[in-house]
């Protein structure tokens, strides 16, 4: 599972004070649960998750991946998760069955092993035509899908999707979309993020809103339906969002 405990990430500023990007944020994720980090672009989504991934250290708080520490032990971390983000940054001059095994390698996984995992999720991904062609020959899709086989190579009970589906065409993204089930199924955990009202609609078994990097609610669509009365993810998240701002006092 994931556990986020008061997570806050600071970044220092030219001659300006400290940008705040995530403040204090706390929330859970569990075994077999599908939960939709949700916010507007800026609201802290891909930093929180890069402290998650161990990518960045939090200025203070901390979260655990499996009962892993994200400070106190970041390679056991890795070692339980699948990070993956829009962008693949896939080096264009190898194949796509080099690129995944180079990662599987990383991860310490057999050679073996990971000649077999390959053929599972070349399969499961549908990969068989162009695994053995250069990235740079392949369209986006195809790369986002070797992006998701290199993240799972090792097959980690936890996995993060930062914005997976940003610009992709309808098709790929719902393969992504069908893969993330298949990763529920299989009683992952998985933390999906995305400034998209409707796709979190779709995919969430909960939903954490976060906007200007705090926690704004917590809950599952009908706990949100039933709280605000309103039937529209889109009116519910400015609801929250214009109840977490102060009141500006009249003289």
């Amino acid at each position: 599972m994931i556990e986020v405990k008061e997570l806050t990430k600071k970044f220092p500023q030219k001659e300006k004070e400290e940008l705040l990007a995530v403040n204090n944020l706390s929330f859970t994720a569990h075994k077999g649960e599908i939960v939709v980090l949700l916010g507007v672009n800026g609201a802290g989504k891909t930093t929180t998750m890069r402290m998650l991934s161990t990518v960045l250290q939090p200025s203070s708080g901390t979260a655990t991946i499996e009962n892993h520490d994200i400070i106190r032990s970041p390679q056991q971390v890795r070692a339980n998760l699948g990070f993956l983000s829009g962008d693949t940054g896939l080096y264009g001059r190898l194949t796509a069955r080099e690129i995944i095994f180079y990662f599987g390698r990383l991860y310490d996984v057999k050679d073996a092993a990971i000649s077999s995992r390959i053929q599972e999720l070349s399969e499961l991904l549908d990969m068989s035509a162009f695994l053995d062609k250069k990235i740079d020959l392949l369209s986006t899709g195809m790369k986002q899908k070797v992006s998701i086989a290199r993240s799972i190579i090792h097959d980690p009970p936890v996995m993060i999707f930062d914005e997976p589906t940003a610009g992709l065409d309808i098709l790929t993204a719902r393969n992504i979309v069908n893969f993330i089930h298949n990763c529920k199924a299989q009683q992952k955990c998985v933390l999906f993020s995305t400034h998209i009202m409707r796709e979190a609609e779709r995919i969430a078994d909960r939903i954490v809103m976060i906007h200007d990097g705090k926690l704004l609610a917590e809950g599952t669509w009908q706990d949100f339906q039933d709280e605000t009365g309103l039937k529209d993810l889109d009116d519910i998240f400015i609801r929250f969002a214009q109840s977490s701002q102060p009141e500006v006092q009249n003289d």
